[in-house]
């Protein structure tokens, strides 16, 4: 007998936010979108979230038959142009082009707005005070990591692959499933233990349904709350997961 478990997270931004995001993470001019290899990317990340038994708004789906669509559009042979007509042949492409350059305006003036908010927030007054020790030198707040929830989706599709997880996940209903507080304590004893942080896989050592969907929502909680932030050396490289103290 089968468990599901669906769970919906506020995380995600909608499938133009992820377009945007494999633009930027491999590079792409988006006014030359090659749809293959995009849509190819794009439906890797809905898969990872479908073995996860996530609750995918339909907008994804809908999305994803988009891209395809245009794909296969793009592999039917442009028909020879009428020389008296010469009509104007549509690139497929030109709508999502159109919808993803509105998108990105607004985001960008989002995160604008967003930064000074940040700003508004750290200023602020206070009575002169004498400081007794001048030589203290105060620590400077750390630095929270720039990964995304693509980019904990990407590491955990990887994760799958590496270790054939794809199928073998146990369908037995457990008697007591683990509680995400838990596993957010669990999580946090293991990371500050680790002066050098911890890689991403270390934290999924049991190939059942129930600990990996516990574990990422525990860690994206974490994240959210900013008790953990995690980091990447470079594009594709291992993610590595820090604690974040006060």
């Amino acid at each position: 007998m089968n468990q599901s478990y669906q769970v919906k997270l506020d995380a995600f931004e909608g499938p133009l936010d992820l377009l945007l995001h494999l633009i930027n993470k491999y590079e792409i001019d988006i006014y030359d979108i090659p749809v293959a290899q995009i849509t190819e990317q794009y439906m890797e990340y809905i898969h990872t979230m479908q073995k996860l038994e996530l609750n995918i708004a339909s907008e994804y789906l809908v999305m994803a038959a988009t891209l395809i669509s245009i794909k296969s559009k793009m592999l039917v042979p442009n028909q020879q142009m009428d020389e008296e007509n010469e009509d104007y042949m549509e690139d497929p492409r030109e709508e999502l082009l159109e919808r993803l350059l509105e998108y990105r305006k607004f985001k960008q003036a989002a995160l604008t707005l967003q930064e000074r908010e940040k700003l508004d927030h750290q200023l602020f007054t206070r009575n002169p005070a004498v400081f007794e020790d001048l030589d203290h030198q105060a620590a400077s707040p750390p630095v929270q990591g720039d990964i995304s929830i693509y980019d904990m989706l990407h590491a955990l599709g990887a994760l799958f692959e590496r270790k054939k997880w794809n199928e073998p996940l146990d369908t037995k209903i457990q008697k007591a499933e683990i509680p995400i507080e838990q596993r957010m304590k669990d999580i946090l004893i293991r990371v500050k233990s680790e002066e050098e942080g911890i890689l991403f896989d270390q934290l999924f050592v049991y190939p059942s349904r129930s600990h990996i969907v516990v574990t990422f929502i525990a860690l994206l909680e974490l994240m959210k709350s900013n008790e953990i932030y995690c980091k990447q050396k470079k594009q594709f490289d291992a993610i590595r997961i820090y604690s974040l103290e006060e």
